[in-house]
């Protein structure tokens, strides 16, 4: 029995198989690009922490560092103890000067100011000199021409102060430290000044509404006078200086003795009634007269050396 023949067929070639493309790639590459947060907001192992964020526009977004508990609960704790710094100084100041008192002396207007400048220079016309109140309490400053400020004196304070540089310019003796000399000399003599007014008051027993802030007032307005006198003696010379000098001294004169008339002498009488210890009433007008003679003293002393 004849066996059936096998006939040898030969294979076909087996085709090479193409590169796997990036479709076809069984494991990501995750070393250059960072994995996506998950929509449930669990930690992706891989994310990178620090790398920044870009919006859909491409530009890089800044982290959210107010999104950390630990930074809230520092900006919390860092306002706290702000604050409560900031009570602690406003305390500690209340213990030696009152911050309210201190604003009812700057609360003036333009206006105010006018009239103040006005009555400072020619008081001989103001007719009216008592100081207004108001349930007790004084007007503030704008609304009665007659309280006593602080913004003149301070502004008046300055202004001398450059008015001096300026003098000593043009006499070509400026130096910075003979103009904080005299910066300092100015205000030393405020300070003595009003030292001497406190003990003098305390000493004589005279009861009054003045108080440390009130004399600071009245003693700063010999800075207007100055101001004048200065540049008088700058436009006109040593004759212009002593005319202005002379007028500034006596309006100063007569308007510290009207005001302060009005603060210290009308408790003599209810302070005389039965009180040995008060003091006499020739000796409260001594020291309004004292006050006032003083101004022209310290008016020349200060402005004596910037007029050649």
């Amino acid at each position: 029995m004849d066996l059936p023949h096998q006939v040898y067929r030969p294979t076909k070639p087996r085709a090479r198989a193409a590169p796997p493309t990036a479709d076809s790639i069984l494991f990501d590459d995750t070393s250059s690009v960072a994995p996506a947060m998950n929509t449930q907001g669990y930690y992706t192992p891989g994310y990178n922490m620090a790398g920044p964020s870009h919006d859909l526009q491409g530009g890089a977004v800044p982290n959210n560092m107010f999104a950390d508990p630990m930074a809230n609960a520092a900006m919390v704790y860092g306002s706290s103890l702000a604050n409560q710094g900031k009570d602690m100084m406003n305390k500690e100041i209340s213990r030696f000067m009152s911050v309210n008192k201190l604003k009812y002396f700057f609360a003036v207007d333009t206006k105010y100011v006018m009239k103040k400048l006005m009555i400072l220079m020619f008081p001989y016309t103001h007719q009216d000199w008592e100081v207004r109140y108001h349930r007790d309490a004084p007007l503030t400053p704008r609304q009665d021409v007659n309280a006593p400020d602080l913004y003149i004196p301070t502004m008046a304070f300055i202004t001398y102060i450059l008015l001096a540089g300026m003098a000593l310019g043009i006499q070509k003796r400026f130096s910075p430290e003979v103009l904080g000399l005299c910066a300092s000399t100015a205000l030393v003599w405020v300070i003595i000044e009003v030292l001497v007014m406190l003990l003098s008051l305390y000493l004589l027993t005279v009861h009054s509404d003045l108080s440390t802030f009130d004399l600071i007032a009245y003693s700063g307005y010999k800075y207007v006078g100055m101001i004048f006198t200065v540049l008088c003696g700058l436009l006109f010379g040593s004759d212009g200086y002593y005319v202005a000098l002379a007028w500034s001294s006596c309006a100063l004169m007569f308007f510290i003795v009207r005001s302060l008339k009005m603060k210290i002498l009308p408790s003599l009488s209810s302070d005389s009634i039965g009180t040995g210890s008060s003091a006499k009433p020739q000796f409260r007008l001594y020291i309004t007269v004292a006050i006032a003679v003083f101004q022209p003293v310290v008016i020349y002393w200060l402005t004596s050396h910037l007029v050649r």
